[in-house]
Order: C-alpha cells, then sequence, then structure tokens
C-alpha cells in the first residue's frame, strides 16, 4: 500500500494505492490546504480504513519487484518516486472505475426516487378525483 500526497491545483490530494497479486485499487482523498505531519497521521489512523473498504474498482497493473531490493536500488527508486508528480496512471484507472460505478449507482438510485414520486403524485390526483365525485 502507498500514500501519495501532492498538490493538484488548488487543494492538496492524498492517493491511497494498494497492489496485491497485479491488481491495483486506488482512492482519492482531498486534504484542502497543505497538509501538517500530524494531519496525515490523523489520516491514516482514522479515516484510512474507511477509505480503503470504499475501494471496489480493480485495474491489472504490472506486479511490484519480488523478493530482496538492494538497498541502493531502493534509495534509487524512493527518489525517483518522490521526484515524480501524482500518481500512477494503474491508480488513475481505478480511481476512474470507481467513480463511474458511484456515478451509475446514483443515476439508479435518482431515477428510482423520481418515479415514487411520480407515482406518489399520481397516486394523489387519483384520489383528488375520487374524492370529488364521493358526493354525487
Amino acid at each position: 500500500m502507498k500514500l501519495t500526497v501532492y498538490y493538484e491545483s488548488p487543494y492538496w490530494v492524498g492517493v491511497v494505492q494498494e497492489e496485491d497479486k497485479g491488481r491495483v485499487k486506488a482512492a482519492r482523498y482531498i486534504f484542502g490546504s497543505e497538509p501538517a505531519d500530524a494531519e496525515v497521521l490523523e489520516f491514516i489512523t482514522g479515516q484510512l480504513a474507511a477509505l480503503m473498504d470504499s475501494m471496489t474498482a480493480e485495474v491489472k497493473g504490472k506486479g511490484s519487484i519480488p523478493g530482496k531490493v538492494n538497498p541502493k536500488r531502493m534509495q534509487r527508486m524512493a527518489a525517483r518516486e518522490s521526484r515524480a508528480h501524482g500518481v500512477c496512471t494503474y491508480a488513475e484507472q481505478a480511481i476512474k472505475l470507481q467513480m463511474e460505478e458511484r456515478k451509475r449507482t446514483r443515476r439508479i438510485a435518482s431515477k428510482a426516487e423520481r418515479e415514487e414520486l411520480k407515482e406518489r403524485k399520481r397516486e394523489i390526483a387519483r384520489q383528488k378525483a375520487k374524492d370529488k365525485h364521493r358526493g354525487h
């Protein structure tokens, strides 16, 4: 698992990326203003678990380096990642899939709500029509 915090105008964004057996899951968290170390630690201890549970979309990605890694190579890899801005494309794809999934479920729910409202209005109109003719 990896947490990347970077500046994406006008907010600071944290991207949590989990890699398991070549599958990449990712989620995005917006910090707002530049987060202090304590704020990032609070996020990790408090809200990270809930965010990890919400990660549903997976993207097939390349696997991580297996086994032991030479310390110098690990240092070069860490330096390269710290210079890079943003997140890897697999994480971006996973976040995009998750957003589309949420969008789809939201559309379905709102459509059902609209239909329910229409049906309720129809029922009220029918009841009014019945009440109108009741006295005759």
